[in-house]
């Protein structure tokens, strides 16, 4: 187990997922700014040889963020063992540039994992691995509508017009084109967690709910008309996609919470 968790961070840390790819290629077609086009192509090249050279794709290799499901008799203690010993050993292999910082003393902590666990009906163990960068992290926000400054009420388009501003406000801080994870409603620790999970979503996937999945579209292509572009340097490009999902609120309260991927949106998968 230690060392397919040490092979998930290693592909994770070196390889960006394939959808991503294509859809950075995709976008080469679509942007009529000849430096946009130059960027994203530089970054094509950057995911290339981080492969080839199996080096990581970024210097700063993020935080990891583990979300484990696991079957009803397995140890939780146990997993949260294995997997901190992995992330040591991957820390000094591959190597990870030491990310946990103690925030009294500045000094650093080496790699140590947050991890998420989910019990299931399934037999197997299934792990999701998301290295989250500072950058984007950055640049994520919550949101609590209505927002009288932005005249957003409590309904879609107020979570529109969230984050909108979020990504002007960005200002192409945290690396474009983003991948944007979105939570509407739910409590102000939910709306960060569930924005950041939806960041594992597959760029080609299809909201099950068709309202939001119009409203994914929608905000995708708003956003990409602010003409902040790769780098934020100008262009058709901001974002890759926006993911959303929505939650159960308390009757006071309409938290919105916005998660920033970078390009770079390192995240992988392994059943065991």
């Amino acid at each position: 187990m230690e060392q397919s968790i040490i092979k998930l961070i290693k592909k994770a840390s070196i390889e960006l997922p394939q959808d991503i790819v294509l859809c950075l290629e995709n976008s080469v077609n679509k942007e009529k700014s000849r430096r946009a086009k130059n960027i994203i192509l530089n970054i094509l090249e950057n995911v290339k040889q981080a492969k080839e050279e199996e080096k990581p794709i970024c210097q700063d290799t993020g935080v990891p963020i583990f979300y484990a499901k696991h079957p009803q008799n397995y140890s939780q203690k146990k997993l949260i063992s294995i997997i901190n010993n992995a992330t040591d050993i991957a820390t000094s292999e591959i190597p990870l540039r030491p990310n946990s910082v103690d925030s009294l003393t500045g000094e650093a902590k080496g790699n140590v994992p947050i991890i998420h666990f989910e019990e299931v009906d399934d037999e197997g163990l299934e792990i999701d691995l998301l290295f989250k960068g500072g950058g984007s992290e950055n640049v994520s926000a919550i949101y609590n509508l209505p927002n009288i400054d932005l005249k957003a009420h409590r309904d879609l388009d107020g979570v529109r017009k969230c984050v909108l501003d979020a990504a002007v406000r960005a200002q192409g801080k945290g690396c474009p084109p983003y991948i944007i994870g979105v939570a509407v409603g739910g409590n102000i620790e939910q709306a960060a967690h569930l924005s950041k999970k939806q960041l594992l979503r597959k760029l080609d996937d299809k909201n099950p709910i068709d309202k939001l999945n119009k409203f994914e579209n929608k905000v995708l292509k708003d956003i990409n008309k602010l003409n902040i572009g790769p780098m934020g340097l100008g262009g058709d490009t901001t974002a890759l996609g926006v993911k959303v999902v929505s939650a159960l609120r308390h009757p006071a309260s309409f938290f919105v919470g916005i998660s920033f991927g970078c390009w770079a949106l390192r995240r992988q998968s392994m059943i065991n």
